[in-house]
């Protein structure tokens, strides 16, 4: 089994970016960025800095201090002070932004006390692995002045914005049926994902990349939902599920199924495996890796879509929107929206019942 290290490959892949001569983003003021947890997305912060020449990430939390002396070895992050805790960093540091990545448990608190100080966030996904944690967190959010987003890059990615440009032009006509899919190798994972406390679950984890894809590709609502899930083969996953079922109601009656896995074999030539196909009253617009983004309508032959649209930076856009006042391509109650989705979905597969949405 190959190690797989989401810190090793992200932080990596930050340097590589640094090379990248993107057009730069001028904010109009400095700006003092703190990234909290060196888990999970952490080049969605990093790769962008080259473009920002007004941001600079002045310091970073994570407990694991081999790990922060390895992300000191960072060009992008010369400098930055380093704290084993994170409200040492929040008390010491002033601070524009705080960027929470690490554990999916414990997430709720530290944005909770970024918010408290009046900081904008922009956090791993989910932002919490409870419902009473995001409610917590909405309830914050509306009693301080600061901008929130989450880190949802793949809505961001050349496939999936041709996607939502065929449905929007009505080429396919209204979507009835959306399918999604998520296969990954498992690799070596943290510990963190074996306990239900810090990992919260597979559909919360990575369903919520595929949930939000569904919603906003085809412009359908998700109304009921109804999972299962189950941990098989692996004794040694502890709490992680590596299989899981949605099936969810649209607001038109139609049908949107989600299924995942951690059953990739070694063997395949990339880690992921991500799929989504949106079938429509004139036609159908689907995205896999192996054919590209394909469409075949009642007013078109069958294609290929060669040029797709340009990549897009999340992070780039969440700052434009906060300091420029441009609107997001992620909004605050879409990012509620598919918390909240995903928490139900995980609920419907523990109850054993179909659950409301809305």
């Amino acid at each position: 089994m190959s190690r797989l290290s989401r810190r090793s490959l992200l932080m990596g892949a930050a340097v590589a970016g640094a090379q990248d001569s993107t057009q730069a983003v001028r904010l109009g003021r400095p700006v003092r960025i703190a990234l909290i947890g060196l888990e999970g997305h952490t080049g969605e912060i990093l790769r962008p800095l080259p473009q920002l020449p007004d941001v600079q990430v002045v310091a970073l939390a994570d407990e694991d201090e081999k790990a922060l002396a390895a992300a000191t070895r960072n060009p992008r992050l010369k400098g930055a002070r380093v704290y084993t805790d994170y409200r040492r960093l929040l008390e010491r540091e002033q601070l524009d932004v705080a960027a929470i990545c690490g554990p999916n448990g414990g997430r709720a608190e530290r944005i909770l006390a970024a918010i408290e100080r009046g900081l904008h966030v922009v956090a791993e996904k989910p932002l919490a692995i409870e419902m009473d944690e995001l409610e917590r967190i909405e309830r914050a959010l509306s009693k301080h002045r600061v901008r929130l987003s989450m880190l949802l890059p793949m809505r961001f990615s050349p496939p999936y914005l041709a996607l939502k440009q065929v449905v929007d032009s009505g080429e396919i006509g209204e979507v009835a049926m959306i399918t999604a899919q998520k296969s990954y190798k498992l690799g070596e994972r943290p510990a963190w994902y074996r306990k239900r406390s810090t990992y919260g679950g597979t559909i919360p984890w990575i369903g919520i990349h595929m949930v939000d894809l569904m919603r906003w590709t085809s412009g359908r609502e998700l109304v009921e939902a109804v999972s299962c899930q189950a941990r098989l083969f692996l004794p040694d996953l502890g709490d992680m599920e590596n299989v899981t079922g949605t099936l969810f109601r649209l607001d038109n009656g139609g049908a949107g199924l989600l299924h995942m896995d951690y059953l990739r074999p070694e063997t395949a030539p990339t880690h992921g495996d991500d799929r989504l196909r949106l079938a429509g009253s004139k036609g159908v617009a689907e995205y896999q890796a192996a054919t590209g983004v394909t469409v075949v309508s009642q007013s078109s032959k069958p294609r290929v879509i060669e040029k797709l649209p340009p990549a897009q930076s999340l992070f780039v856009d969440f700052l434009e929107s906060v300091y420029l006042g441009k609107r997001p391509g992620l909004s605050l109650e879409e990012i509620l929206r598919v918390n909240r989705i995903v928490l139900l979905a995980r609920q419907s597969a523990e109850e054993h019942r179909i659950v409301k949405l809305i």
